[in-house]
């Protein structure tokens, strides 16, 4: 079993003399696990989720996913890269409200070079597994939050992702409509899904994570398995 990420050394600091936001961190994910990355406001979550995302580049060290050294592509490399092997979702479910359901999960699919039919196909499959095909037609802003986190899920695995990185997936959320989502997730990692999440919701870490990190000031504080420490 491969690695889809692999961070060597990477650190990220923000200018000025203070401390990194991260780093120096050493980390490797494996196909097939679901890693939880928890720790207080500050600490370095999102931008370890970042640097992993392409989103925002090491000062020192190395970031490979998926078998591409992402700290080097150049920006078109990487908006590609990011569309066709990594999925998103968000806390805020960032749907395009004037697109129906089924055009939100099939746009990725047809900025990637799907065909239209079959783009449409793979919208139509996921949202039926999702639960949320009957809204295939229906606006975003008519559905509850736990349904737009659905279709959120829906579109981050259009593409078939190598990777799927959720940020607070739960944080916006009701305690059912909470419950509905971890419970999908657990159902989309049991399918093989290598996933990496940023939460405050330890409920969502204990259900869904193989593994769970905790980073403080920005370096890892603890590295454990799901049934014993590391």
């Amino acid at each position: 079993m491969g690695h889809v990420i692999e961070l060597d050394a990477a650190a990220k600091a923000y200018g000025g003399a203070g401390a990194p936001a991260l780093g120096p961190v050493s980390l490797d994910v494996a196909e097939g696990e679901a890693l939880a990355v928890v720790g207080p406001s500050g600490s370095g979550k999102s931008t370890l989720l970042n640097l992993v995302a392409g989103l925002d580049r090491p000062t020192a060290g190395t970031v490979t996913v998926d078998g591409r050294r992402v700290d080097r592509l150049g920006e078109a490399a990487l908006a590609r890269f990011r569309r066709e092997r990594i999925g998103f979702v968000f806390q805020f479910f960032n749907l395009l409200d004037d697109l129906t359901v089924a055009d939100n999960v099939r746009l990725p699919a047809q900025l990637a070079g799907t065909p239209r039919r079959k783009a449409a196909d793979r919208a139509a499959e996921l949202l039926e597994i999702l639960g949320v095909h009957r809204h295939a037609g229906a606006y975003p802003g008519r559905l509850s939050g736990g349904e737009r986190q659905r279709v959120a899920v829906a579109r981050a695995l259009v593409n078939r992702p190598a990777l799927l990185l959720a940020d607070e997936p739960t944080g916006a959320l009701d305690t059912a409509s909470g419950h509905e989502v971890r419970e999908l997730l657990a159902e989309v990692h049991r399918g093989g899904q290598t996933i990496v999440l940023v939460t405050h919701d330890m409920a969502l870490a204990r259900s869904l994570a193989t593994r769970t990190v905790t980073l403080v000031d920005g370096t890892i504080a603890a590295d454990e398995r799901a049934g014993a420490a590391r």
